[in-house]
């Protein structure tokens, strides 16, 4: 009978350390949606780069065209040249923004990843209880320091401080 307790005493502890464990998981020592924000992070990553590189693409196809205005008044082989280089050049920009599609593809991935680990946290929490879990005390592993604590950003779309709030720091 003894034995029987200790087992039983031995798998409750460790059970309330599963759900200690879950609920860190699920809730950071700063109260933080950890998942949900790694995916949104994940995504403002994509949503940038792809921005980005539709910039510099229309800057590039806007040189182009200017290229070709050049080409008309210029009759100078040497300087055809140059303009052909310059063409190069640009091509080499294009190939290189290539990139983005690859690297929204393969963000977009770990994307899925997340939220499937977050899904599968998410079916624990249910099972448990939130009840349960949010009185669970969750710390933190690794304590920040001053300078990690006011670091926050870049922060996502509508989040942090605006450029207006900003400037007025200035005023």
């Amino acid at each position: 009978m003894d034995g029987l307790k200790e087992e039983l005493d031995g798998l409750m502890r460790y059970i309330q350390r599963v759900r200690e464990e879950i609920a860190a998981i699920d809730r950071s020592a700063d109260g933080d949606d950890h998942f949900e924000s790694m995916g949104e992070q994940l995504e403002a990553v994509v949503a940038a780069t792809s921005a980005a590189t539709n910039s510099i693409m229309a800057a590039m196809e806007s040189n182009e065209k200017l290229l070709d205005v050049l080409r008309e008044k210029i009759t100078d082989p040497e300087q055809i040249a140059l303009l052909d280089q310059i063409t190069s050049n640009g091509n080499d920009v294009f190939e290189a923004c290539s990139f983005q599609d690859i690297t929204g593809q393969r963000v977009n991935k770990v994307v899925k990843s997340v939220t499937y680990v977050e899904a599968r946290v998410s079916a624990l929490v249910d099972i448990w209880g939130k009840d349960q879990i949010a009185m669970i005390e969750v710390t933190g592993d690794q304590e920040q320091s001053a300078d990690e604590k006011l670091l926050n950003g870049p922060q996502l779309e509508g989040q942090g401080l605006s450029q207006d709030d900003i400037d007025k720091l200035f005023d």
